[in-house]
């Protein structure tokens, strides 16, 4: 990838001076990944970007390297290896296991927060005791480290409940339980399936929030904090909000039913406060703080934070971002956050999912994924890859979630065309998705 012709340098709010040849190293293989590839290879800032481990789709637009998300001191010695001037890391593992401060005490900027700030997501129990001490509205709840208290309290409290694996889950482990017997087999998959691991050994349940969900996203350098247009994703399988939960099946941005003022006082209600009361116990947040919400009759309140981009969030938000988004990356790196305003096209956008055979229970791998080109993509959409790899010259399918369409437009009503346009034009074998996404939003010309 050639560098971008443009400014020789640039100097940066810190005072040093930036070279017109960044390497950009980007930690992960989803779609989510894909969207921050894509937006990075297109920056003005960028020589080159990188990306470990990638996915067939996302080998188009970086250098693609065979180290493990998982694997800290392989990402570390890549980092220096590509002497990557920015480190974004997409996924939550990684984060919550330390991945940020080790590249930190290497003396690499990093996109990302620290182990400590990221057990608001690695730890629910965790996060409920921030919003408790930040004052911020969520929903009541108990904790519970085995089976029989758990089903116990919730013998004696009415339905719907929530049932939630404590720990990281792949966005799988929360269950609404309308009756008993939902509530022990939502236990039984965390105490005794072990379906979550270890995440699913320390539960949460909590009343059911009666709203409708949105999420809104901020970038955070330390102390300022910038909202990013709130997106609406759609968790559950099948249309109409049937099945199980799943990592996300689609998103639309921005959300008709949170305006702009809604948005300011979400941000200081939640955002704000949860970030100060961090910093009250020694703990700096970098990188991206994203709060899941239910709007209730109440007012807004905090279903769950994610402590990076969401998936599928990211790839709904960033294409009407008009930002440089490494530029953006790069100050919440350096604390400079406070210098930049964020502009967005006016186009909505919407993304829909299409997953493999099996998902979210499990997955197909290997299928042949016909109608994309050479590049992966298909004219008059952003394609991004989630579960892909290539295999004898073809794209196959490589996990559950597969790939990711959005399309813009002026109107959810058209956008929503465009995407469902374009997932036509895609076949593999037992390829699921749904075909409700935005439906609700289509009436916003």
């Amino acid at each position: 990838m050639s560098a971008v012709s443009g400014k020789d340098r640039i100097t940066s709010s810190k005072g040093s001076i930036r070279g017109e040849s960044l390497q950009v190293l980007v930690i992960g293989s989803g779609g989510r990944e894909h969207a921050i590839v894509k937006k990075a290879a297109s920056s003005s800032l960028v020589s080159e970007v990188h990306c470990a481990p990638g996915n067939a789709g996302i080998a188009r637009q970086a250098v693609c390297h065979p180290v493990a998300d998982s694997d800290i001191p392989g990402i570390v010695a890549l980092a220096r290896k590509t002497g990557a001037g920015l480190v974004v890391i997409g996924p939550e593992a990684p984060l919550c296991a330390g991945l940020a401060d080790e590249l930190a005490a290497a003396g690499f900027k990093v996109f990302g927060p620290g182990a400590a700030a990221a057990m608001l997501e690695g730890s629910k129990g965790f996060a409920k005791e921030v919003m408790l001490a930040a004052g911020v509205p969520t929903a009541g709840f108990a904790r519970f480290a085995e089976y029989a208290s758990a089903r116990a309290h919730i013998a004696q409290i009415s339905f719907p409940v929530v049932v939630k694996a404590n720990g990281l889950a792949a966005g799988k482990g929360v269950m609404i339980a309308t009756a008993m017997e939902e509530a022990e087999d939502a236990l039984s998959r965390c105490f005794v399936e072990r379906s979550f691991g270890d995440a699913g050994l320390d539960v949460l349940v909590e009343e059911c929030l009666i709203g409708h969900e949105c999420s809104v996203l901020a970038l955070c350098d330390g102390d300022t904090i910038k909202p990013l247009e709130p997106a609406q994703d759609y968790k559950r399988i099948y249309d109409g909000d049937r099945g199980p939960n799943t990592g996300g099946m689609g998103c639309y941005s921005p959300v008709p039913r949170v305006p702009p003022g809604l948005v300011d006082e979400i941000i200081e209600t939640v955002h704000r406060p949860v970030v100060a009361e961090l910093k009250r116990r020694g703990i700096e947040f970098k990188g991206v703080l994203y709060a899941g919400l239910m709007l209730t009759a109440a007012g807004p309140k905090v279903l769950e934070f994610n402590t990076r981009f969401g998936d599928p969030e990211t790839q709904a938000i960033l294409p009407r971002l008009e930002n440089d988004l490494v530029e953006l990356m790069l100050a919440c790196a350096e604390g400079a956050l406070s210098e930049h305003e964020l502009s967005w096209r006016q186009q909505r956008c919407v993304t829909v999912i299409m997953a493999s055979a099996g998902y979210p229970r499990s997955s197909s791998k290997g299928d042949v994924i016909e109608g994309l080109d050479l590049d992966g993509g298909l004219p008059g959409v952003e394609v991004y890859h989630a579960g892909t790899a290539e295999a004898d010259g073809k794209f196959v399918t490589a996990g559950g979630r597969v790939l990711a369409i959005s399309a813009l437009a002026s109107n959810f009503r058209e956008s929503r065309q465009k995407a469902y346009q374009a997932v036509a034009k895609v076949r593999f074998d037992g390829m699921q998705f749904r075909t409700d996404i935005a439906a609700e939003a289509a009436e916003d010309r």
